[in-house]
């Protein structure tokens, strides 16, 4: 499993929001400036996160995005699904895979589901806020 361009940077721009929250909606320019992302690609991910809820947007003067709730109330999971789709380390554990013919007798399924769930678990056990705490 890698995870894309497109993940990684969604959870930089979530974080940058997270961090400067109190400025209240920010322009995606300052967004693309400060993580060093281009702003077309910016405008790439913020609708999809937009439209499920995770930030919200207005247009014109003053506007920009926020977060929609606290940053403790982000798993990275959900966001790294949303952004890259199902994490599943193989194809037969895709949410709307098929039963492979051969997952009765697969000596490797067991490590895989074990994987998959690690994964998940982890992805899922780190928020937001864990994100912004600098070491």
């Amino acid at each position: 499993m890698m995870i894309s361009t497109k993940g990684r940077y969604a959870l930089r721009v979530m974080i940058d929001l997270a961090e400067n929250q109190r400025e209240g909606y920010i322009p995606m320019k300052e967004v693309a400036l400060r993580q060093d992302i281009s702003l077309k690609y910016l405008e790439r991910i913020l609708p999809a996160l937009a439209k499920n809820g995770y930030i919200e947007g207005v247009h014109g003067k003053g506007g920009g995005y926020r977060l929609t709730r606290k940053p403790a109330e982000y798993k990275v999971g959900d966001i790294l699904r949303l952004t890259e789709g199902d994490l599943a380390p193989v194809a037969c554990l895709e949410c709307d895979a098929k039963t492979c013919s051969r997952a009765e007798n697969c000596r490797t399924l067991p490590l895989w589901k074990e994987f998959y769930r690690i994964t998940n678990d982890y992805f899922d056990g780190v928020t937001l806020y864990d994100l912004m705490k600098k070491e």
